[in-house]
């Protein structure tokens, strides 16, 4: 089920300034579904595994005394800490570190500890049973990510949908394959995060939604940015022939669009909750 994975420092090279720009948002009503759910009162400590630029970070922050944001590549964590900047967050701080590294470089126990759409990149097993011992008694892992399966899909709001079709033939022509990370091809995932969950003391988990943004609109700029923010689509793969591919992707969309604005659904927000007991040693 599980495989073994060793980090490569190059999988998401050059994506970390397309990846706020480039990936839609969450649902509006996330932190209210988890103040419910958790009982967050602004206290505790949160930890975000493989935070990437601080999407959920920035997000939770304000709900805990104080918020640490993890993730290996560099890059990344400068546009996290650009980001609590500009929304005056005082409470976060930033390690470089991958999972499998926990707990060394993030001491102490924490309410919750979340993973944003993250977890299938680590060595799912052994960071599961590390995080369910940074937990403070009655703690809880949220692993949180954009689902369509299952979910209603809305009506459209006027706009082209984005010509994924399209985009996807575009970006295999020039990279050859769908499956890049790094140096080498993604892994076939053959499981779900409630499979390695229901194996650790976390056991049996929950689901719970947040609906999606029915109406989200994205223009040019941030669709590309969303391919460019793909392990499989991120800028250096595409080498000297990057802004050609660029080029490309606009012209694609131009077609599609004149305004230059797309509608998204990329489904409801899931949320799969792991919670330690209250009589936890």
């Amino acid at each position: 089920m599980a495989t073994t994975r060793t980090y490569d420092p190059t999988q998401y090279l050059g994506s970390a300034p397309h990846y706020r720009p480039g990936r839609p948002a969450y649902s509006h009503q996330l932190e209210s579904v988890l103040v419910h759910e958790l009982g967050l009162d602004g206290h505790g400590r949160l930890l975000d595994v493989g935070c990437g630029p601080g999407i959920l970070t920035t997000r939770l922050a304000g709900y805990f005394d104080a918020a640490v944001g993890l993730d290996p590549d560099a890059d990344m964590l400068v546009e996290g800490r650009k980001a609590a900047d500009a929304a005056g967050l005082t409470n976060v701080s930033w390690v470089q570190a991958t999972a499998e590294e926990l707990p060394a470089g993030v001491p102490g126990q924490f309410r919750v500890i979340t993973f944003g759409q993250s977890f299938h990149r680590m060595d799912e097993l052994p960071v599961a049973h590390a995080v369910y011992e940074m937990l403070e008694p009655g703690g809880a892992v949220a692993m949180i990510a954009h689902s369509v399966e299952g979910r209603p899909k809305p009506l459209n709001p006027g706009h082209p949908p984005i010509p994924h079709d399209e985009l996807r033939a575009l970006v295999l022509r020039y990279v050859g394959s769908l499956e890049r990370n790094g140096q080498g091809f993604a892994g076939l995932r053959d499981h779900t995060w409630q499979d390695i969950l229901v194996q650790t003391h976390f056991g049996q988990v929950e689901e719970v939604w947040a609906p999606g943004i029915p109406d989200l609109l994205r223009n040019t700029d941030s669709v590309i940015s969303g391919y460019l923010s793909m392990s499989w689509s991120a800028p250096h793969l595409y080498g000297d022939r990057l802004d050609a591919f660029v080029a490309e992707a606009r012209a694609i969309l131009a077609e599609r669009s004149p305004d230059g604005l797309f509608w998204d659904w990329p489904g409801d927000t899931a949320i799969v909750i792991g919670r330690k007991p209250m009589d936890a040693p």
